[in-house]
């Protein structure tokens, strides 16, 4: 009986594959063809595999399947056929490297490709050991990532202040995710199904955040044409975010402390009070106590907003969710373009938790971003990251854990150059099974010597 894991799907002339999938047989593949990405999904449906194989055509250098349009053909270790003059072109070259784990030019003896297809579906099922977490990381309830000690504060915090109707101030770090907590308290709170509106009290020129806040009549001022509803107005029956309130200029503090003791708004060149039912958020990186001292921020306006305060933690305070936060990243990224890349090595996750991360999430952001770009491989490294290995250690002594992980990372490198990248001498040489250091090379992010004539050199002798 045909085990489940050795089986196979083709893509391209059929023909030309004709003869090796015939012999393919012999050595216990099942094997299924595909004309296109839709039957190639229908196919997976019913015979799910990890490995494929397929012809590319030297003339136009178009694959046979839009692989990197369907994360489920992306996942699969591909060997390509292709015919040797057809390596002369980099476009080619390029499509083998940043979508095959191997190819083979013809003639091809089917022995040696039955021995790279085991190897294409070993590192398949590394592959899958190393499967980015499904969105499960992502609280249920608050929809915010982190399980740790530190964010379950954090959540019981939302879930008191949500069911209050007071001003709540959300203080933090700049770019711990401010204005996600304040998502949270309104998705949470009785006003959830109305409105929830964002001001940026940094972002707007000081001319037009009265009229943005109040609104405007018609003739208030030259330009204003027409009546104009602000967006304290807009927010009825919900919730008003103030992002960056120290930023607002101290005239404007007035108006909002008249508001927050009223709730009622009069538009610029208005005559009449407008009540409003809304409940405000706002949100600093900036000690208002200390603005309060220096009087760049009104002391009555202050006590206002801040009856109840939720402070969102740094990043640094919470390392342990780092390597959730970037799963979830890498997987928001990934849905919104298809990537060769499957996940982060063992090293970065390591250096990542030893960084200090001054820019909080938002550098987590754009670091992970930035790393699914320049990354070469199949997993990211520290330097994809723009990250040292050792940078961010507060001291200068390393973990046992830390000590051999560096060791063993030397003797995998080393090995494999001594051994000009063949994978089963530098295992004899290690004294590990040629498994253990595909598992090894995916742990430390090795890389396999870059184009393609070279991945090529990459396999196991034939048996």
């Amino acid at each position: 009986m045909i085990e489940p894991a050795r089986q196979l799907i083709t893509a391209g002339n059929k023909t030309f594959l004709h003869n090796t999938v015939k012999q393919l047989l012999g050595y216990g593949w099942s094997i299924n063809h595909a004309i296109n990405a839709h039957q190639a999904m229908e196919l997976l449906d019913k015979a799910p595999c990890r490995v494929g194989l397929l012809t590319i055509d030297p003339s136009t250098s178009i694959l046979p399947l839009e692989i990197d349009s369907h994360s489920r053909l992306s996942d699969i270790s591909w060997v390509a056929i292709i015919e040797r003059n057809g390596l002369s072109q980099e476009k080619t070259r390029e499509r083998i490297f940043n979508t095959c784990y191997a190819y083979q030019v013809p003639p091809i003896d089917v022995r040696k490709l039955d021995t790279l297809m085991e190897n294409a579906l070993a590192m398949a099922n590394l592959k899958g050991a190393h499967r980015i977490p499904t969105l499960s990381c992502l609280d249920d309830e608050y929809h915010i990532v982190g399980d740790s000690p530190t964010m379950q504060r954090l959540y019981r915090t939302i879930a008191k202040v949500a069911c209050a109707s007071a001003p709540v101030l959300i203080t933090g770090e700049s770019g711990t995710g401010k204005e996600l907590t304040a998502h949270a308290i309104h998705n949470h709170s009785p006003r959830r199904h109305g409105p929830f509106n964002v001001v940026n009290c940094g972002a707007l020129p000081p001319g037009l955040i009265q009229s943005e806040l109040f609104g405007h009549e018609k003739g208030a001022f030259t330009g204003a044409n027409q009546r104009k509803v602000g967006i304290i107005e807009h927010s009825q029956g919900g919730t008003l975010f103030l992002d960056e309130i120290g930023d607002l200029p101290l005239d404007l503090q007035v108006n909002l402390l008249r508001f927050l003791e009223d709730l009622k708004v009069l538009r610029v060149g208005g005559l009449k009070e407008i009540p409003v039912d809304v409940r405000v958020l706002a949100a600093t990186h900036v000690n208002l106590d200390e603005a309060v001292s220096r009087g760049d921020f009104r002391e009555d306006l202050y006590h206002r907003l801040n009856v109840l305060q939720v402070r969102v933690p740094a990043l640094r305070e919470h390392l342990e969710d780092i390597e959730a936060l970037a799963h979830f990243f890498f997987q928001k990224f990934s849905t919104e373009k298809p990537t060769r890349v499957c996940g982060f090595s063992h090293a970065c996750i390591t250096v990542m938790r030893q960084h200090r991360w001054p820019g909080n999430i938002r550098e987590l952001v754009n670091r992970v971003r930035r790393s699914m770009v320049m990354c070469e491989q199949r997993l990211i490294t520290p330097a994809d990251m723009g990250l040292e290995r050792r940078h961010g250690l507060s001291r200068g002594i390393d973990t046992l854990q830390q000590v051999r992980d560096a060791a063993e990372f030397e003797a995998i490198r080393s090995a494999l150059a001594r051994n000009k990248h063949n994978v089963l001498r530098a295992s004899l040489e290690l004294g590990v099974s040629r498994v253990t250091l595909y598992r090894l090379i995916e742990k430390h992010g090795i890389a396999k010597n870059g184009c393609p004539h070279e991945r090529q050199t990459i396999h196991v002798s034939p048996r």
